[in-house]
């Protein structure tokens, strides 16, 4: 009876949903393979549009996967203004009005 309660029990711990680890958002794979191509780290296209915005306080970015393009947000003087950066590139592809 033992040995049938200890299958049971080594049956059920068996058949427990195995976790691999916690997911990445899809984003962050394309911008790490993004980097194996040669992009310019996000690290590196945030220090350097805050460079080229003096006045402005930097509020973040946003990843659009599907044209591996980044939204840098920046404001000044309560007004909020958008960069689209190319992701590979750094360089800008459209900004809302300054």
């Amino acid at each position: 009876m033992k040995r049938v309660l200890l299958f049971l029990s080594l049956l059920a711990v068996g058949a427990a949903p195995v976790e691999a680890g916690p997911r990445r958002p899809p984003d962050q794979f394309r911008a790490r393979e993004m980097r194996r191509e040669g992009a310019p780290p996000l690290r590196e296209i945030q220090q350097q549009w805050r460079n080229g915005m003096p006045g402005y306080d930097y509020l973040g970015s946003d990843y659009d996967e599907y044209s591996d393009s980044y939204r840098l947000k920046f404001m000044r003087g309560g007004a909020v203004s958008w960069i689209d950066v190319d992701g590979r590139t750094g360089r800008e592809v459209r900004r809302s009005p300054r």
